[in-house]
Order: C-alpha cells, then structure tokens, then sequence
C-alpha cells in the first residue's frame, strides 16, 4: 500500500508545482501581449536601427542597411543626444535614492494615526490623478517662465524674492567636516525637490501597503522584550519592507526613464527629423543602458533583501 501511495504521488503535480503552473495561468495573458506586441517591436526597432530608411513620396519606405552608422552617429556626433542621456542618467542616480528615502518617510508618517489622515493620503495621491500630459505640460511652463525670470534677476535679488539661501544649509555641513561630494549631493536633490515629492505617489502607496501587512504581534513582542522604536524599525520595518524597496526602485528607474528628455529627442528624430534609423540607434542605447541600471540596481539590493518564507 505504502508503494502505491508512493508511485501515484510520483506521478501527480507536487504543491510547489501546482501553484508554479497557477503562476504561469496567472501571467499567460500578459506574456501573450508581450511577446506579440512587444518583443516583434523590439526585434524591428533593432532592424531599423542597422539600417537607413527613406519615406517615399507615393507611400510605404525603402530600408538599406547601413551598419552601425546610426550607433556612431549617435555616440560620437549628435550632441545633444550624448548630454541628454548624460543628464538622464545623472539625475536619476541623484533622484533615485531622494524618491525611494522620501517615500518611505513618508509612508510611516501616513501610516500613524492622526486627525485628517485620510485627507493629507489623499493628498499624496494627488500627483498620480495630475499626471496626465496637459497637466504636466502646463507645470513645466510654469517652472520654466519661474526659472527664467528668477535667472534674469541678480543673485542678490533672486535670493531676497525666494527668501532661500542654499548657503544656510552649506556653512553648516562644511563646518561639520562633511565630505564636498556629499555636500554637492544634498544641494542637487535640494534643487530636484519638486521632482522627487511629484514622483513619489506610486511609491508612497506601495511602502504603506507593506506597512500595513506587517503583523502588530512582531512591535508587541519587540515592545514586551524593551526594544526601541528605533531598534523595531531596523530590526521589524525594514526588513519586512525591503521587498518592495527593491520593487520601488525598479519602479522609479523606468519612470524617471520615460520621462527623461531622451525620449522626446527619439521622438522628435524620427516623426519630425524623419530618420526612424537614427531615432531607432537612440532607443536601442538609451534602454540598454537603463537595462543595465536596472541589473546593478537589483543585483546589488537583492543581497539585502529579507524574503519571508
């Protein structure tokens, strides 16, 4: 009997198995749209990017392969492709960290009780429902006509009409003996603080459900045994949130990617320049090396991560 037993469990789906395969059920219908909508893309944006395309005048276009002249072209002569992704790939290394940190902070201070919570979520939350294109594109007007007229005052009288001196927090920090590097960080992220509190909604929310989820029987148990507040968010919070630390961070990557100036000047090379090859060259380097961000971002805080089981 016990050999029976045995040979039928050999031939049925173990636990692990079967919840594998609910898995896979689970994600067929993105993986479907992924690789018929997506991965074909790919495959031809790759093509085109080897290759020189002219719109003929009666319709359709002619494609010549040409090498890795859009590659070239684009890594050595085209300027302001070369600073754009500089930049890009500057400001997300200074705003990442400053997005995660914030949202976090953020998250545990939502996640207390106080009078109005609901209300000060909500507003929060806000910048996901103004994100829409009209909307953004009215606010980076406004900074713009902001940082213009500011610009076009003298320092002095640019300092007396924002009432801020970036020199208060600067003394202070070298007087403590900070090194410059991080000096210079803290003053970049002070002048990226717009951008890190209106791109932080997604990941205010997803920190608060991690907040959430983590049991009250862990701070009771911390709190009987005479821990800290301090010992129970490094002993209790974080590792119970760093899950999704790793998650946020990916998120944060990818967003601050689409919405970099990268992708307009892509845009703008092949619908207004009319050089899909070139434009194709662009988004091939710009993902690739934003892939490759996204692997040492994850790789690196994956050893840090504390998975449940």
């Amino acid at each position: 009997m016990i050999k029976k037993k045995t040979e039928t469990n050999r031939k049925g789906f173990s636990m692990r198995q079967k919840e594998a395969l609910t898995g896979i059920f689970f994600i067929l219908p993105w993986l479907i749209g992924l690789c018929w909508f997506f991965l074909l893309n790919i495959f031809q944006t790759g093509a085109y990017s080897f290759s020189q395309i002219e719109i003929l005048p009666e319709g359709g276009f002619t494609r010549s392969f040409i090498g890795f002249e859009n590659y070239r072209f684009a890594l050595f002569e085209n300027v302001n492709f070369n600073r754009e992704l500089t930049e890009s790939l500057i400001a997300m290394l200074i705003d990442v960290p400053m997005i995660i940190f914030f949202s976090l902070f953020m998250a545990l201070l939502l996640n207390r009780k106080f009078a109005f919570r609901g209300t000060v979520r909500v507003i929060f939350f806000l910048p996901i429902i103004m994100a829409t294109a009209a909307i953004n594109n009215s606010l980076d007007q406004v900074m713009t006509m902001m940082m213009g007229g500011i610009s076009s005052v003298p320092p002095e009288l640019a300092q007396a009409e924002t009432g801020f001196n970036v020199g208060i927090i600067v003394r202070p920090l070298i007087q403590f003996g900070m090194p410059p590097q991080l000096i210079g960080y803290i003053v970049d992220t002070i002048s990226h603080i717009y951008v890190v509190i209106r791109s932080s909604s997604v990941q205010i929310i997803i920190f608060l459900a991690a907040l959430q989820a983590i049991p009250s029987a862990l701070y009771e148990v911390a709190q009987i045994e005479g821990a800290s507040a301090y010992e129970s968010f490094w002993k209790i919070t974080f590792p119970m949130v760093s899950p999704l630390i790793l998650t946020n961070v990916v998120y944060t990557i990818v967003d601050r990617y689409t919405q970099s100036n990268i992708v307009e000047i892509a845009h703008q090379t092949a619908f207004i320049g009319q050089n899909f090859g070139l434009a194709s060259a662009m988004s091939i380097i710009s993902t690739a090396l934003v892939c490759l961000l996204l692997f040492i971002a994850g790789f690196g805080i994956n050893k840090y991560v504390y998975y449940q089981n």
